[in-house]
């Protein structure tokens, strides 16, 4: 085996800490979460305790004032058990980031603490029922009147949509623009005007909750703006290697888990008077399983390392994303096919990764967005 050398003794040791937490305050939860549609606030106030939200963000501004690699490892520990629910990822790798990049001193001071500390839960809302993967095609839009803007618009599939207490929020400032007009602004919780539609119902991903939200004349100061006017788009633009790279990561988490969850079951299940491992088709199959899986982590990390070089390009990015989650769907597919019937059973991890990961081919840029961005390489 391949060893891993991106994380440090430091970052194993964390890694323990996430792993007791996992198993404690997520794991005999997790079913009454999916039968609720969300995981508790509580949860993510606990997270905060215990250093796991916005791992990266510097002790001034409340954080742990560690590195994206701390947050990889959160990331890798609910992929290891399917924890679907809680949207750390989300909110500490890519919502966070946008705050602490592009926002002012002011804004850094009054978010980022309450951010690290679980108390503020965060979002990012850019997709809308006509527009996904085309953000140019966006009809939300903030005019500026005064000191002050006027949000209008719609935005759908919003993961933390109804937990969210600040929700960054892409919209048209200069509509005949197109991408070039696109500004950031920072909605919260409370503000008159925003509203949540229902919690939308999924293949998977069940215990995290995914909303319509909608802006019916949302009046946001001028200080909201995050970053500044119609340059949105190409913060959006910078911050999409990291977010579809945390997407990598979990990828990679999730095929190992399915393939040591395979094994084990093979080799405990029996058919035919002996176990299933013992059929040359089944250590056939897990032998391409485990060489793609291996082919995965190593490219994964070498993308890791990287990123924490600052040297990771959108162009790779793609393909880490494209690769990690297209080889991912395929494998999960041919493991839950070796549990058998108890495969399609939604109480094995292996039917609820299965359904819930094949959002990963979409969401975050789809897997056709991801092709013609490495295209354009060629």
């Amino acid at each position: 085996m391949i060893p891993r050398t991106i994380y440090t003794e430091e970052h194993d040791i964390f890694r323990d800490s996430v792993r007791r937490f996992v198993e404690k305050e997520i794991v005999p939860h997790h079913e009454q979460w999916e039968r609720d549609g969300m995981v508790s606030r509580e949860l993510w106030q606990a997270a905060g305790e215990n250093g796991l939200l916005c791992c990266f963000v510097p002790p001034e501004y409340g954080g742990p004032g560690g590195d994206f690699l701390h947050m990889a490892v959160v990331t890798e520990e609910l992929a290891r058990v399917e924890a679907s629910g809680p949207a750390f990822h989300l909110h500490s790798a890519i919502v966070a980031p946008y705050i602490f990049h592009y926002g002012t001193e002011e804004q850094k001071q009054a978010f980022l603490p309450g951010m690290c500390s679980g108390d503020i839960i965060g979002a990012i809302a850019m997709s809308e029922p006509g527009a996904g993967s085309d953000l140019a095609g966006m009809r939300t839009t903030a005019k500026r009147a005064g000191d002050e803007y006027t949000i209008n618009g719609q935005k759908t599939f919003i993961s933390n949509g109804q937990l969210a207490d600040l929700v960054v929020t892409a919209c048209k400032t200069d509509p005949e623009a197109g991408a070039k007009g696109i500004s950031l602004m920072l909605v919260q919780r409370g503000d008159e005007g925003f509203t949540r539609g229902r919690n939308l119902e999924k293949v998977g991903w069940k215990a995290q909750d995914t909303s319509e939200l909608f802006y019916s004349d949302v009046r946001v100061p001028g200080e909201r703006l995050l970053g500044e006017e119609n340059q949105g788009f190409s913060y959006l633009i910078e911050q999409l290697a990291q977010e579809r790279l945390i997407v990598a990561v979990r990828a990679a988490a999730t095929i190992d888990a399915a393939l040591n969850a395979t094994v084990t079951y093979t080799k405990e299940r029996e058919a035919f008077g002996k176990p299933i491992f013992a059929f040359q088709n089944t250590r056939f199959k897990l032998a391409e399983v485990k060489t793609r899986a291996t082919v995965v982590r190593n490219f994964i990390d070498r993308c890791m390392a990287l990123h924490l070089d600052g040297e990771l390009d959108a162009d790779d990015a793609a393909m880490a994303k494209l690769y990690s989650t297209e080889t991912m769907c395929e494998i999960l597919d041919e493991c839950l096919q070796l549990f058998g019937g108890y495969g399609y059973m939604w109480e094995f991890p292996i039917a609820r990764a299965w359904a819930g990961q094949r959002v990963s081919r979409i969401a975050g840029g789809s897997s056709e967005i991801m092709k013609e961005i490495i295209s354009r390489t060629l």
